[in-house]
């Protein structure tokens, strides 16, 4: 287990003797990793530190900076003191960014350099000269690059607590044998870090279930990396609340929850998605009744086989519920209409397929009855912030220690059985939908972890506190 020295303790004690000059107008630079999952909250975050009257420089990749801008609806809700700018990732245009490994190898060849560049480049024109690097907890170069430069530094943790506990623990699991110093792992078992927090199949341990073999084990060298690397940060803050992890929290105190992170908690949109948003699919919501719809999403990764889109397809055709399903245009494997025959004719009197969604809204919104989800951390905090119950369906990475939490900690969903060839089919979807909705004792957990969740963003609860006290030592 790694240790950190005390941050609330350091923290009061700068408070008192840094004598450093108050400076009104703190330049921030955001870095996040370049996955949809990790832009959002920082994106987010950031949107809330402009709010406090700081200026931010948000650093995408070039690759998604574009696919930021284009996707923006309306560019005016970025005010003067948040600036886009991008960075190459050391990857050809045509090469996959969503092979990790090779993307992480990339950027750590490319963009510390380019990073410190644009640093230097900003302090040495007219503007404000940049006071702190916030940047992902996955990208620990770029604290790299704020300490060589000696610029404050915070580390920004998107992610349930829980999975950071996890990559600290890497030195301990290796130590008792449950995984070997490559991060592979010798036997499957299913085990806790501690008691009350989510149980884990060693298979599912975040970096062995992304791509192959290789990518892994790459994978794993840069979480044991940012292990060391997040030992530069000032603060640690997560995404996420004391209530909804305390085991965690307790097990990793140097974490700060300042979560959860939503665009509805500040009066405003969410930014920094990939995709284009259809928000006609608000009206389409406002002609449905009360807590009938399902929603099924399944973020920017995921994608299906056609067999098992299909499958999924016929479910919801099946349940004769009206449903909005998000399908982005690259979900399936195939070039070809995913869809079983006839199927949108079917379906078109109660059933809405999008690119996209303003997931926030949408989950806001009466008419929303569950929420079929691939266990995103950030789709699982607007599920709980909105008191909506899951049917949950990993793909890969943390989604399955996310889908422990629903079901197994906070009781709020429930989990998919797969079949002998690895297929959901679609008896066992309906089903599950049948079993959730026609068991209110979901939905009231549901509302109370909303209460629980939303309490602490709310004057005087703890996230809301350790926010205050972190604006004040940037201001200091």
């Amino acid at each position: 287990m790694i240790r950190f020295r005390n941050h609330t303790r350091k923290h009061l004690k700068a408070k008192k003797e840094n004598s450093r000059t108050k400076m009104s107008n703190t330049h921030i630079i955001a870095v996040p990793f370049p996955a949809q999952g990790h832009v959002i909250p920082l994106m987010e975050l950031s949107q809330c530190l402009v709010n406090h009257g700081f200026t931010v420089t948000f650093v995408n990749t070039d690759y998604n900076h574009k696919r930021v801008v284009n996707a923006l609806a309306d560019e005016s809700q970025f005010t003067d003191r948040i600036h886009l700018v991008s960075l190459p990732d050391g990857l050809e245009p045509w090469e996959d960014r969503n092979e990790l490994g090779q993307l992480c190898e990339a950027i750590q060849r490319v963009m510390p350099g380019k990073l410190e560049e644009l640093i230097e480049k900003i302090n040495e024109g007219k503007g404000d000269k940049v006071t702190c690097v916030i940047a992902d907890e996955s990208s620990g170069w770029a604290l790299e690059v704020a300490e060589k430069l000696n610029i404050r530094r915070v580390a920004f943790w998107p992610a349930a607590a829980a999975l950071l506990a996890l990559q600290f623990s890497i030195p301990k699991l290796i130590h008792e044998g449950i995984i070997n110093d490559d991060g592979t792992v010798p036997r499957s078992q299913i085990m806790q870090l501690a008691p009350n927090m989510p149980t884990m199949k060693t298979a599912d341990f975040v970096w062995a279930c992304i791509g192959d073999l290789t990518t892994q084990k790459i994978v794993f060298q840069v979480m044991v990396r940012n292990n060391k690397t997040v030992k530069l940060a000032e603060w640690i803050v997560c995404n996420s609340a004391y209530e909804l992890e305390p085991a965690a929290f307790a097990m990793a105190p140097e974490m700060l929850p300042i979560g959860p992170l939503l665009a509805s908690s500040r009066l405003g949109n969410s930014a920094g998605y990939f995709w284009p948003q259809d928000t006609t699919c608000l009206q389409w919501l406002d002609q449905q009744p009360a807590c009938s719809v399902i929603y099924v999403a399944f973020g920017s990764f995921t994608v299906f086989d056609r067999t098992q889109f299909q499958e999924l397809a016929l479910a919801l055709e099946l349940s004769q519920r009206p449903f909005l399903w998000v399908v982005r245009p690259d979900i399936t494997d195939k070039t070809s209409d995913p869809y079983p025959e006839g199927y949108q004719d079917r379906v078109a009197s109660r059933g809405l397929m999008v690119g996209w969604a303003p997931q926030q809204k949408v989950l806001a919104h009466p008419s929303i009855a569950c929420f079929l989800s691939h266990c995103g951390w950030n789709s699982t905090m607007e599920g709980v912030s909105n008191g909506v119950p899951f049917l949950c369906w990993p793909y890969f990475a943390d989604q399955f220690l996310n889908e422990s939490y629903i079901c197994d900690v906070w009781k709020v969903g429930l989990k998919f059985n797969k079949n002998e060839s690895g297929i959901i089919p679609q008896g066992e979807i309906n089903k599950k939908v049948e079993q959730l909705l026609g068991d209110e004792n979901f939905k009231a957990r549901a509302s109370k972890l909303k209460e629980m969740a939303m309490t602490n963003t709310k004057e005087g609860g703890q996230s809301h506190r350790i926010f205050k006290n972190f604006i004040e030592w940037m201001k200091a």
